[in-house]
């Protein structure tokens, strides 16, 4: 509270100066009529529009003695003490009063509260009192946990057709099967199945049918006596039939996206691909990998600088690309990318020129470690915080190190392998930043130059690279409770400088170089098959690129293939690799 604004209520509270009264059941508020204007454009209507001049005593109904209290201590002090207890009345009163500061303190403890089992009945309090950024976050919170908002919450099973259809037939629902949405409907409908039956057509016609495995359309699907009850249904069915038939035979592989019954949901997150060095020079090009689709999509090939063997990052909604090479001059600058309008930016700079750098995000700070200078492999390590824009020296590594990889776990940075100027190392360290240390912890059972290493199931994993000899196919996990690496099982193809990542609980890694040329495969292991598995080709072939996962954006419909394909279906110009 301000000097001035403490004045005006040790006034208020003398009762002096104050020029209206709010009477509300029989309980007067001595008030000024300036500071009301100030809080409300209701206060100001009343007292300009809607009463005289001279009028001083201002009845208010349907209020209680102690929600007006509230309003107008918050009025004066610009502080409302919001409760468990106290939190509805108080939003609809503000809203009554169209009090924004109470209704913004209100809202922001609604959307910490939102849970799978409470978030449903805020959307419906959001349609009786209207305050669209609360109504939209909590949309998107119902989207976002779908899968467990419909096994948890008694809510859900009240939703009426038309607010189950407009939740599932949002392109940004989350589901990793879609056969989870089909579910969903039957236990929506058996809560009230002679009331709701008739509403089969219209909520499954919402559910993408084709994305479906034809074995759980044929049993569970097609069989279903609700469905088959309805000759609308039927009609639903066959067009499914012809649309998951297009999907298998690869046919209007762009046009297929304009069918409802078999567009992809808009993932939760995507996979970056960013620069790297292909043929005989760096790229600028940028790639999302959407994980529903199973498609690469081109985002921009117009970074300022493009550049190779650099770190990316994600952090606070933006990504960060981190020192690299382009062919001339290793780099010691830091850009980022505006993942809203597609744009670089220049921020501070490191305090060393950095190629074949490890970058990694922890307790939003960006830490960039080793690499080459031009000159000298580095053991140097420093750290960004965004929010003043400089980095900081933190403690040197036991090694030098370039060409290593790195990943946080457990409130810790780990960083393996690399190349020290002679040889390729098999040792590991891990940074500590409540201490400022680093440790050397067990070696890798390889010596692994330009490797790739991610935290994946609580472990860090440590995958391909070059051993001085060959590039790697291997791969190995280290578990940080026992100081301990065992083998899993190997890539499918050997690779060194390549991108690695995880997301949609498997670990990716994209391109790099085998030996004899960059590559654009691309493969995934997934710890629960114990196995890895091949995935669609990046769109050029290019090593020493880097990846990151981004997530939690409002334009994400922009990295995804149902944007691109559906402007490229009336063009007929194939941009993605199918």
């Amino acid at each position: 509270m301000s000097e001035n604004d403490s004045v005006y209520n040790e006034l208020r509270l003398e009762q002096q100066l104050c020029d209206a009264v709010i009477r509300v059941d029989g309980t007067e508020f001595h008030v000024h009529k300036l500071i009301l204007c100030n809080c409300s454009p209701y206060f100001r209507a009343l007292f300009t529009h809607w009463s005289t001049p001279d009028s001083q005593v201002f009845d208010m109904p349907n209020v209680s003695p102690d929600m007006m209290r509230l309003i107008i201590d918050f009025a004066y002090t610009g502080f409302v003490p919001v409760t468990q207890e106290n939190i509805q009345e108080l939003f609809i009163v503000a809203d009554r009063f169209n009090v924004m500061g109470i209704l913004e303190a209100c809202s922001h403890i609604l959307e910490e509260q939102l849970a799978p089992q409470n978030c449903i009945g805020i959307w419906w309090f959001t349609d009786l009192y209207y305050y669209p950024k609360l109504k939209h976050k909590t949309f998107l919170f119902i989207l976002n946990h779908f899968e467990e908002v419909a096994v948890t919450s008694e809510e859900f099973l009240l939703l009426s057709a038309q607010e189950l259809s407009k939740i599932i037939e949002n392109d940004q629902l989350n589901v990793k099967k879609e056969k989870t949405v089909f579910e969903a409907i039957l236990h929506w409908i058996t809560y009230a199945p002679e009331q709701r039956g008739e509403y089969i057509p219209l909520l499954l016609s919402k559910v993408r049918l084709a994305l479906m495995s034809p074995e759980y359309m044929m049993e569970n699907v097609n069989v279903n006596e609700v469905v088959k009850a309805s000759e609308e249904c039927h009609r639903i069915l066959l067009k499914t039939m012809d649309a998951m038939l297009n999907i298998r035979t690869k046919r209007f592989s762009n046009s297929i996206f304009n069918e409802p019954l078999a567009r992809p949901r808009l993932p939760p997150a995507v996979l970056l691909a960013i620069g790297g060095w292909s043929g005989s020079n760096p790229t600028s090009r940028l790639e999302a990998y959407d994980v529903h689709a199973e498609r690469w999509v081109r985002v921009t090939d117009d970074e300022e600088a493009p550049r190779a063997y650099h770190g990316t990052a994600f952090l606070n909604g933006s990504v960060y690309c981190v020192g690299g090479y382009d062919g001339v001059e290793q780099f010691s600058t830091v850009h980022r990318f505006d993942l809203n309008t597609h744009t670089w930016q220049e921020v501070a700079p490191m305090h060393s020129r950095r190629c074949y750098v490890s970058v990694t995000v922890m307790d939003g700070y960006i830490y960039a470690m080793g690499g080459y200078d031009g000159r000298d492999r580095l053991e140097t390590a420093e750290r960004y915080q965004p929010r003043t824009n400089q980095w900081t020296l933190i403690a040197s590594m036991h090694e030098q190190r370039s060409d290593a990889s790195c990943t946080t776990l457990q409130g810790k940075v780990y960083i393996c392998g690399g190349f020290n100027g002679n040889e390729c190392l098999s040792s590991a360290e891990c940074y500590n930043p409540e201490t400022n240390q680093w440790t050397l912890i067990a070696s890798m059972g390889n010596r692994r130059s330009g490797v790739g290493v991610m935290a994946y199931a609580d472990h860090v994993f440590a995958v391909g690279g070059f051993n001085g000899t060959s590039r790697l196919c291997t791969a190995e996990a280290y578990n940080p409770n026992n100081d301990t690496w065992h083998n899993v099982p190997h890539m499918l193809n050997s690779r060194s400088h390549f991108g690695i990542a995880v997301i949609d609980d498997r670990l990716f890694v994209v391109g790099g170089f085998n030996g004899f040329t960059t590559t654009l495969d691309v493969e995934c292991y997934d710890i629960k098959a114990g196995e890895w598995s091949d995935v669609c080709d990046i769109e050029i072939s290019r090593s020493a690129l880097s990846c990151c996962v981004v997530y939690g954006l409002d334009n994400m419909d922009e990295y995804a293939a149902t944007h691109y394909s559906l402007q490229l279906s009336d063009e007929g110009d194939e941009l993605m690799k199918i």
